[in-house]
């Protein structure tokens, strides 16, 4: 399209009387850079599209072979496939000569199905994004499952993507709809199906026995085919725009109660695609009836594998560590692991449990294990005191390197802030800490008159211990009047 001769003339003004850069030409007046630079001659002028034609014509032949032989292969690829023979046009023309030789798709037709009530639940996970946890980030997922004749939906928010915590999630919505369909349909992860060749398909065995327990059918929708699912990919986008959009999840637990009373309250009260004017909480109510009986031993659920315990009398799973007693030291012992709690097995009997932490390097230690330890190694100091201050301030981390810069006594230090902690506590300590990293100091003096500044605001009381010598009576001092001093 030809541009206006005022504009034609107004950007000639501009570069050659004004000094106007091409760059800034074109943004302000909404021309391409490379107009500009041809209106003001810098660049010479395209190619006319017969030039460029006759450029190409030479390789017409070898163009629509390869095409006939590799109908998908792209224009940039045969264009560079064109330059090594000598081509010298552009890819544009490559592009607008490729485009009608082509073979047309053609569109596909579907069969509008509706299945039987309590036939099929079709399964899927949306990504939430990326979740802050201790020490780093964990992919935070949400399970979504859809009964296929109500619409009735069972969605959950997960940080673990297995197909243990898939049998777990599967569990629980069975729970939640009071019954199991005929059919798990599943797209092909491979925490689902571990080898696929045409038909023939090799589930996940935990996955497989779980559905024996279950007994439900599970079935996998065909490659690329995502339209085999449409039910459950809905329902994905309905909880992303009316859920997930918009909200920050700062608690896992506290989002999945509000995700299970946006589910009870809103989705099941929506009108029905197929079945209007009923709801789906009125569909599902009927569909119900319909669906399988739970079994009364349901799945576990949770991963059972092996670990050593470590000379530290702890044992690894993921990045972090959980205590043992440490009469287990150089055992090999059964880890139980679910989303909720961790077990620790030597034989039969269940030596440690602890909360699943899905932080990352951190050390879950139980006190009363800890204590064992420092009886067996009576050599050992009371120590991790430096642990017992990152529990309750997380902030003296920052607070130690700037003492280490300044070559102070770490070991001192440690013991002072120690002191300080069993004299103010917590939240006084944490308080005290901000404010001395927020100054950029280091001062144990002045860390202990914020944190006494810090006492006074809550009007809380000083832990301070007060042991009396022998000999002396701990009785109430009456004050007397000092007006008395003066007769």
């Amino acid at each position: 399209m030809n541009l206006p001769l005022e504009l034609v003339a107004e950007i000639q003004r501009l570069y050659g009387v004004e000094g106007w850069k091409v760059g800034t030409i074109a943004r302000l007046k909404h021309v391409h850079h490379r107009r500009v630079s041809r209106i003001l001659g810098l660049i010479p002028p395209p190619a006319s599209r017969r030039t460029q034609s006759l450029l190409l014509s030479p390789y017409h032949a070898f163009i629509v072979e390869t095409l006939r032989q590799y109908p998908t292969l792209c224009a940039t690829r045969l264009y560079d496939m064109l330059r090594e023979r000598g081509y010298v046009g552009s890819a544009k023309t490559v592009r607008r000569y490729v485009k009608p030789l082509r073979p047309r798709r053609i569109p596909e037709a579907f069969l509008l199905i509706e299945t039987l009530p309590g036939e099929q639940a079709q399964v899927d996970w949306a990504h939430v994004g990326q979740f802050s946890v201790e020490g780093g980030t964990r992919a935070l997922w949400m399970f979504v499952m859809v009964l296929a004749h109500s619409r009735a939906l069972y969605a959950e928010l997960v940080m673990d993507l297995t197909v243990h915590s898939l049998v777990r999630s599967l569990v629980r919505a069975s729970i939640y709809f009071g019954g199991c369909p005929r059919q798990w349909l599943f797209d092909n992860p491979k925490i689902v199906v571990l080898e696929r060749t045409g038909e023939e398909v090799r589930f996940h065995p935990t996955l497989l026995d779980a559905a024996v327990t279950m007994r439900v059918q599970p079935r996998l929708c065909i490659v690329r085919k995502p339209t085999d699912k449409g039910k459950v990919e809905r329902a994905v986008r309905y909880l992303r725009d009316r859920f997930l959009s918009g909200r920050t999840i700062h608690n896992i637990e506290e989002s999945n109660a509000q995700l299970q009373t946006f589910l009870h309250d809103v989705t099941d009260a929506r009108p029905h695609p197929r079945l209007q004017p009923r709801t789906v909480g009125d569909v599902f109510t009927q569909e119900r009836t319909a669906l399988l009986t739970l079994p009364n031993a349901l799945p576990d659920g949770a991963l059972t594998q092996l670990a050593r315990v470590d000379a530290y009398a702890s044992v690894r799973f993921e990045t972090n560590r959980y205590s043992v007693p440490p009469e287990h030291v150089g055992k090999s012992v059964m880890l139980r692991v679910d989303d909720v709690d961790i077990r620790v097995f030597d034989g039969t009997a269940c030596v440690a449990t602890h909360p699943r932490c899905f932080g990352k390097h951190k050390v879950v230690e139980n006190p009363e294990h800890r204590k064992e330890l420092l009886v067996c190694r009576r050599a050992a100091r009371p120590a991790k005191g430096r642990d017992r201050l990152m529990a309750a301030a997380p902030d003296v981390e920052k607070l130690l390197a700037t003492m280490f810069r300044n070559g102070q006594n770490m070991g001192l230090c440690t013991l002072r802030l120690l002191k300080l902690l069993d004299l103010y506590g917590e939240e006084c300590l944490r308080r005290g800490i901000a404010d001395l990293n927020a100054n950029n100091t280091c001062e144990l003096s002045a860390l202990a008159v914020r944190c006494d500044a810090h006492r006074r605001a809550l009007n809380a009381p000083t832990q301070l211990p007060v042991t009396l010598p022998k000999g002396v009576v701990d009785r109430d001092v009456i004050p007397h009047d000092l007006e008395d001093y003066d007769d």
